[in-house]
């Protein structure tokens, strides 16, 4: 089966390659099957829910391409700040520039809300929600995962993505920065949503 994933992000990409490779399926991406990026794009990710978005996306994907997709939003929830960013985790710091650029602006800011905050003050989870549409007009199955773990004051390795350096996993005890892929995805939020999805796929399939 040619599965897409609706995701332009090669972080997001390198971890759902991974991910998805036990279901045996033809995994592709937009540009590979070429839907061209538009300023349409950019509407996809202002819902207020996690599912919103992941569904506005899987949506708008398996309408331009007609194929099975699975699309996810995810992000990073500090329960002192309430929750932010939450769904604006990749936005929060309004920067433009590379996605290593976005990241370290995103980084700044969270250190920022952070500054002289206690042990008791930094704990945080990561949350990652799937929507599957098995074809565009097929009723959507949501899937969830979340890792708890804590805000460090400063980054910690150079793995990963996003606010991976400054997320000390509980499971590990070492952050997400520091970890090794295959590490990551036992414990990681979108390694147990999209677990979830391999494990209905492949008693359908």
């Amino acid at each position: 089966m040619k599965l897409l994933a609706a995701t332009r992000s090669g972080g997001k990409q390198r971890e759902i390659r991974r991910l998805l490779k036990p279901a045996g399926v033809d995994l592709v991406f937009p540009d590979e099957v070429g839907v061209a990026l538009t300023p349409a794009e950019d509407a996809l990710e202002l819902g207020d829910t996690f599912e919103a978005n992941a569904r506005h996306k899987a949506e708008y994907f398996a309408r331009h391409t007609g194929l099975p997709t699975v699309a996810d939003d995810s992000g990073l929830e500090v329960f002192a700040l309430g929750g932010a960013p939450g769904v604006r985790s990749r936005r929060w710091a309004a920067a433009s520039g590379s996605a290593a650029e976005v990241d370290a602006a995103n980084n700044a800011e969270l250190l920022r809300r952070l500054a002289g905050a206690p042990e008791a003050r930094r704990a945080a989870r990561y949350r990652c929600v799937l929507v599957w549409l098995p074809a565009p007009d097929a009723r959507a199955e949501v899937f969830e995962g979340t890792c708890g773990g804590r805000i460090l004051t400063e980054p910690r390795g150079n793995g990963g993505f996003g606010y991976d350096p400054l997320f000390l996993s509980d499971d590990l005890g070492r952050t997400f920065g520091e970890a090794a892929d295959g590490e990551k995805d036992a414990v990681s939020h979108r390694g147990r949503a999209f677990r979830s999805l391999v494990e209905m796929l492949q008693r359908e399939g």
